[in-house]
């Protein structure tokens, strides 16, 4: 590389500090330069967080790597960055396995890293994250300019530190009046979509107020994490959030599992008892499925969000509470409104502020960023060193129409991990999930987007409803079918709650 080549590469990553560019945009530019100045086969610019590496932009690496998470324990090389203050990189022969073996894209089969060198990035003194440049061919770094190589590093830093700093203001100046709290650890929103990112947006603005919010989406979209993200980003994070799962409350207990009761109120009730709506004052109460929420239930909660007030059974007092409600359902309350199935005015209640959660169908490539999530879980759990997808299943998964959305698609990678990890290939350095390995059923893989057959000419009209019910009916008997007739088993595999998977069966006459 030429000085001028060089100095002019140094100026380039400078002028994109008074680019208006989105942060993924802005790393992306960044991660350019770098392959641009020092040519690899692959680079990656992670972030140092809740000791894990997270990909915040990538370069000739397998999409799914996006959706990664490299628990730092767990993968001795990026360990051995991380814990240097100088540039690390690795002999040919090295025996600590790659944590990018097989996520190289190619046309070909998997192919191995040979040569790899990586970088700590501090800011302030402590160890924002790491910069990774993988190569196929051994010696690719001989001739790096040590004095070019750290001039980098140096601008990179000095890079990664502004562009937080400018996300910090843009993100001050968008909501100035909002006091976003700090994310708490756990699961995490994966995806790019629009649709998510839209979500995203609308949970920044209604979080940090105290207004009721109704989430929507189909069974199995994230609708408890899409709650758990509003209390985190509530001023109330530092208090608790109660989870109740409406569709699992018989009515004969729901009153006193939501509001308590009093010793002696009932046959067994010999001690007094706190519900649901006292263990989350201060804080949050998720109330899941409210739509299965029984009528009788249904007048007393809204006595208690119109006033504030709770009643426990067997008791004339009233208690003060300050609860934040959440609530979720997969149906379609306005329509339960008009069957007569919910009360209207608890539904104005909980739809102050409603939220729509995308199905997996529409959100494009965040399937295999999510995809690529459950492949490191998994790898994880079964102690494998490392999981990849083919094309061929990649494609499958993007042309699947997903009816149980995230929580079929983690079942579905969970399962073509353990069958493509059989006992004489469990020590591979890394294992390939092919179409075989994805027990999808061909018919809808094919076809996404068509639930009936195409029409004719001329074109007839389409009788949604029956055709979706033609599809449903479809759908459950080829899993039953697979599950011996275990209709468990069956809600299982489709991502339903029991209850609910017994009430479809019935309203489809199955």
């Amino acid at each position: 590389m030429t000085t001028n080549h060089f100095f002019n590469s140094l100026i380039s990553i400078v002028a994109d500090l008074s680019t208006h560019l989105s942060a993924e945009q802005r790393y992306q530019r960044l991660l350019a330069h770098w392959v641009k100045n020092f040519p690899c086969d692959a680079s990656a610019l992670l972030k140092f967080e809740n000791q894990c590496l997270i990909p915040l932009a990538v370069n000739g690496l397998s999409e799914d790597t996006l959706g990664r998470r490299f628990v730092v324990n767990e993968h001795p090389r990026l360990a051995l960055i991380l814990a240097s203050d100088q540039s690390v990189r690795f002999a040919a022969d090295s025996d600590l396995p790659d944590p990018y073996d097989g996520l190289i894209e190619s046309e070909g089969d998997q192919l191995m890293v040979h040569d790899c060198m990586g970088v700590t990035l501090f800011i302030d003194g402590m160890p924002w994250g790491v910069l990774t440049l993988d190569a196929l061919t051994p010696g690719t770094f001989d001739h790096i300019d040590p004095l070019q190589l750290n001039s980098f590093i140096s601008l990179t830093a000095a890079t990664v530190k502004a562009a937080e700093l400018i996300a910090t203001l843009e993100q001050r100046v968008r909501y100035v009046t909002l006091a976003l709290s700090k994310e708490h650890s756990g699961q995490e929103m994966i995806g790019d979509s629009e649709g998510l990112q839209q979500l995203r947006n609308e949970i920044a603005i209604v979080a940090p107020s105290d207004l009721a919010v109704l989430i929507l989406g189909e069974t199995g979209v994230g609708k408890e994490l899409v709650a758990q993200r509003i209390h985190q980003e509530s001023s109330r994070a530092d208090q608790v959030m109660v989870y109740v799962n409406c569709a699992a409350l018989p009515e004969s207990i729901a009153e006193s599992e939501l509001f308590g009761h009093s010793k002696g109120a009932f046959s067994g009730a010999i001690s007094d008892r706190s519900g649901k709506f006292e263990l989350a004052d201060g804080g949050s109460l998720f109330l899941d499925e409210i739509g299965e929420l029984p009528l009788s239930i249904q007048a007393k909660l809204l006595r208690t969000l119109q006033n504030g007030e709770i009643q426990r059974v067997g008791s004339d007092r009233q208690i003060k509470v300050n609860v934040r409600i959440i609530a979720a359902t997969n149906r379609n309350l306005q329509e339960e409104v008009a069957a007569g199935v919910f009360r209207p005015d608890l539904y104005h209640r909980l739809a102050v502020y409603p939220l729509h959660v995308p199905a997996l169908r529409e959100r494009g490539k965040d399937i295999l960023l999510l995809a690529g999530a459950f492949l490191e879980k998994n790898q994880q759990r079964l102690g494998i060193k490392k999981l990849r997808l083919d094309k061929a299943a990649k494609s499958a998964l993007l042309a699947y129409p997903w009816p149980g959305n995230i929580r079929e698609l983690e079942h579905l990678i969970s399962r073509a991990a353990l069958k493509s990890a059989s006992p004489k290939n469990r020590q591979a350095d890394v294992i390939t999930i092919s179409l075989a390995h994805l027990d999808i059923l061909p018919q809808m893989a094919a076809q996404p987007d068509n639930l009936a057959v195409a029409p004719t000419s001329p074109p007839l009209p389409i009788d949604f409803k029956n055709t979706v019910e033609a599809f449903q009916r479809q759908l459950i008997q080829a899993q039953l079918d697979s599950q011996q007739g275990n209709k468990a088993a069956a809600a299982k595999m489709l991502g339903m709650d029991r209850g609910n998977f017994h009430r479809l069966l019935k309203r489809l006459d199955m």
